[in-house]
This record gives C-alpha cells, sequence and structure tokens, in this order.
C-alpha cells in the first residue's frame, strides 16, 4: 500500500477501534482497521454503559440494539452484606440532561458485535481479522505498520487500540506508569436469583463484607458476580468452580445452587500513557489508560477516546491545521488522569474499608449525600461521567490550559 494523505490505519478492533473505525468511515475517511483475533472476543469484559456513552452511540443507531439486549439500571447501590442497610443512587435526577437517565448493563460483545455489521456497509473501511501486527512507525510524510510475514501498510496516522500491551504506544515512547492494585479480582457469571435474597436490591451493588467486598450486576440472563480471593492459594486454584460455588455458599448459607456459567480472574492495573500523540500515532483506550472497574467507566472512557479523535482526525484530513490534532491529549488525558482513574481509585479505596463501625458511617454519609438533590446530583454527574466530558469540552476551548 502506498503512502496515503486521507487514510488511517488502526491497530485493535476491540470497541474502541471498532467505534474509531465507523465513524471516520462515516465522515469518509479511508480506514483500514487490523485485528489479531479471528472473531469479537466473547470473554467476560466490560457490561456497563453510562448515560452520555449511549447518547453517543444513539447518533449511530447502535443504542437501540444494546437496549434490546441488555438491562436497563436506573438505580444502584451500595450495601452492607451483614445488616441489609443501604443507600440508593437514582439517576434518574439526570433526565434534563440525558436521553438515557440509567446504566445499561450489556455485554461488551454485543457492543462490537453492532459496529462490526455497520462498518462492512461502510465503503472506505476494510477490517482485517486474523491479522498480526510486528511493528509500528513513522516517516515525515506517512506512518506505517509492519505485518507478520512482512508486509508494510502506510498511511497518513496509526492509532493504537491494541489494548495494555501496545506495540503502537512502544514506537511513540510513552512511558505507561502506574502500579497494579494487590487484590485479584474473579468475575463469574451465574444464574441464581439473588433477588430472591434481597427484596430491595438494584440492578447494580456493590456490597460490603467481612471477608471482602463483592459486586452483583444484573443482565439479562444472568447476575455477574466479582469476588476477591480470601486465601494465599494460587490463582488458578481461586479461580476453580468448586471454590468459588463454596464462596457464594459462604456468603449466603442455606441457598443455592450456583450454577456458574463463566469464570474469568484477572489483575488490576492504574496506569496513564505519559503521551498520547507523537505526530503520526496516537493511542486510544486500554493502550493509553487502564484503571479499576469499579464504577464501569474503562470501556466507556476509550469509546469517549474514540469520538474525539476520531472527529479530530476527520477534520484534519478535511483541510484543518496539524496542530488541531494537539486537541486530542490536550482533552481527554487530564479527564482520564483525574475523573476515571482517580475516581475509580476512590471507588476501590472505599469498598477496602472492613471496619464494620468504619463502613457504616460511611455507609451513612453517603446516605446523606442521596438525601441532598444538589449534592447527589454533583455525585451522579461525576459518576456517570457527564462532569468528566464537560471538562473535556472546557479544555478543547481553551488550549491554554495544562
Amino acid at each position: 500500500m502506498q503512502p496515503s494523505s486521507s487514510h488511517v490505519l488502526i491497530v485493535g478492533a476491540g470497541p474502541v477501534g471498532l467505534a474509531l473505525a465507523h465513524g471516520l468511515g462515516l465522515a469518509g475517511v479511508d480506514v483500514t482497521l487490523i485485528e489479531r483475533d479471528a472473531a469479537v472476543s466473547r470473554q467476560l469484559r466490560a457490561s456497563t454503559f453510562h448515560p452520555p456513552t449511549l447518547d453517543m452511540l444513539d447518533a449511530w443507531g447502535v443504542t437501540a440494539e444494546l437496549l434490546a439486549q441488555g438491562r436497563v439500571t436506573p438505580v444502584w447501590q451500595i450495601r452492607l452484606h451483614e445488616t441489609g442497610e443501604h443507600v440508593d443512587f437514582d439517576l434518574s435526577v439526570l433526565g434534563d440532561e440525558t436521553a438515557h437517565p440509567y446504566r445499561l448493563q450489556c455485554e461488551q460483545a454485543v457492543l462490537s458485535e453492532a459496529l462490526e455489521r455497520r462498518l462492512r456497509l461502510l465503503p472506505r473501511v476494510r477490517l482485517l481479522r486474523g491479522v498480526t501486527v510486528a511493528a509500528v512507525g513513522q516517516e515525515a510524510d506517512h506512518a506505517w505498520i509492519e505485518l507478520e510475514g512482512g508486509d508494510r501498510l502506510q498511511a497518513a496516522y496509526v492509532v493504537g487500540c491494541d489494548g495494555a500491551h501496545s506495540l503502537v504506544r512502544k514506537a511513540i515512547g510513552a512511558s505507561f506508569d502506574g502500579s497494579t492494585y494487590p487484590d485479584t479480582t474473579l468475575l463469574a457469571t451465574t444464574t441464581f436469583d439473588f433477588d430472591a435474597m434481597w427484596d430491595d436490591l438494584a440492578g447494580v451493588n456493590y456490597i460490603w463484607q467481612d471477608s471482602g467486598t463483592y459486586s452483583l450486576l444484573h443482565l439479562p440472563e444472568v447476575w455477574r458476580v466479582s469476588l476477591h480471593p480470601v486465601s494465599d492459594a494460587p490463582l488458578e486454584e481461586e479461580a476453580k468452580p468448586a471454590r468459588i460455588r463454596a464462596r457464594l455458599g459462604a456468603l449466603f448459607p442455606g441457598h443455592g445452587p450456583f450454577e456458574l456459567l463463566e469464570i474469568r480472574p484477572y489483575r488490576v492495573h492504574k496506569r496513564l500513557a505519559s503521551r498520547w500523540r507523537d505526530r503520526r500515532l496516537f493511542l486510544a483506550g486500554d493502550a493509553a489508560h487502564l484503571n479499576n472497574p469499579k464504577g464501569g467507566m474503562g470501556m466507556n472512557g476509550g469509546l469517549h477516546d474514540a469520538l474525539c479523535l476520531g472527529g479530530l482526525l476527520a477534520r484534519r484530513l478535511d483541510g484543518a491545521a496539524d496542530e488541531s490534532l494537539d486537541g486530542y491529549e490536550r482533552q481527554r488525558l487530564p479527564v482520564v488522569r483525574d475523573d476515571i482513574i482517580a475516581q475509580a481509585d476512590r471507588n476501590h479505596a472505599r469498598m477496602q474499608i472492613r471496619d464494620l463501625v468504619e463502613r457504616r458511617e460511611a455507609l451513612a454519609r453517603l446516605q446523606a449525600l442521596a438525601r441532598d438533590r444538589d449534592r447527589c446530583r454533583a455525585y451522579l454527574r461525576q459518576t456517570s461521567m457527564l462532569e468528566g466530558l464537560d471538562k473535556a469540552r472546557s479544555l478543547a476551548a481553551a488550549p491554554g490550559q495544562p
């Protein structure tokens, strides 16, 4: 492929890469999207869609598909396992500024499959699956990727949506500073009806318990359970179905059976790339940032990256100045740092409180916040990512800001 002044190469066809390719394709940009996997992954990944993300995807007709296969969750909850005391946060208070004042619980793969179907209808977008990228680089007048086998593709820009081990990030020379949380997460799905345990359970629940916090998220057909190991046994032992069933049996004695459909153990990181652009190379999604999943902001933040960068690239290829592309990192990096990574870290720290008295005090503060309409609205704007997007818009309008 010869260099093209109007071509964009995207490495990685997860939801962020697919969304970026779709937005660029709709804008009339030539796009080649390269993915190592032969098909959309059905592995347990993100499942929370926040209000502004649903608003964004609605313009493409995708939100309707997500709603058809997901579960609308207007209320999320923090609860004490031992006493049943809880606080509810009702997203309906945001109904005057979003068309979707709720969280939607829907498997990430539903979004990826919906976007991929749309990509195949766009004549200027090419998706290459089952193809591995071996190297990435750039020259003065083009960027390039080299495939395993030696073929080289060239374009005006290359965007890395290629995850935590991003080749594009390495080509940029960006560091990926941060840390790994000491606790491992065990994610499982089950058909057990947790609504039978508490008649006031919400669709999304973060639950304090003596042996460690856990989460319950209700999808249309299953519940997602997020646990942390309680022993020093190797992770592969903790992730065995019998161990997880025993853990659920200890949490809910006398109940069951706990039929487990899928299990995924993983380590959780908080990391931020030091740079998101080097001339013709860009980063988005997990290649640029990782955060604790408490609050469900990781995939949403990556999608917000894609829509921001896609708009800037389309305008640049339509004649805008090269400096306009500097707006991407200026808008997105501070928001990810301060409104996604930091908020997710606070969510994680709050749920690590082990002393029951301290937990009840923390719950009382949250209950007081929920009763105060103005404070609650501000908190929900922050946790639903509306505030961060407002900040990004203000940063776009004020290029002198750090």
